[in-house]
């Protein structure tokens, strides 16, 4: 049971990891990237260290996977909006959808 739910967070959280990749990648402006990559990285790095915690399985583990995932929340959203203010204030363009006529 371990290893089967050690696998589905292994799992999960690569998907996260990969959605974040394409966002990056398909995403049109650097406010649409800012967000798909701190929502996404966010999620994923936290489930990848849950599927570390139930693998090893021991207390000093949790605390430090715990710790980590509070760091995790606390510093990547922040780094992101820190991004998109800079964006703004420089004036990066954005991405203007097309009209269909």
């Amino acid at each position: 049971m371990q290893m089967l739910l050690t696998s589905l967070l292994l799992l999960s959280g690569t998907a996260f990891m990969l959605i974040a990749a394409i966002g990056m990648v398909r995403l049109p402006d650097v406010f649409c990237r800012a967000h798909a990559l701190t929502k996404a990285i966010t999620i994923g790095l936290s489930l990848l260290l849950l599927a570390l915690w139930c693998h090893r399985g021991d207390q000093l583990t949790g605390f430090k996977v715990l710790l980590a995932i509070a760091f995790q929340f606390l510093t990547v959203p922040v780094a992101g909006h820190l991004f998109g203010l800079l964006a703004y204030q420089k004036n990066v363009p954005r991405w203007k959808p097309r009209r269909r006529e």
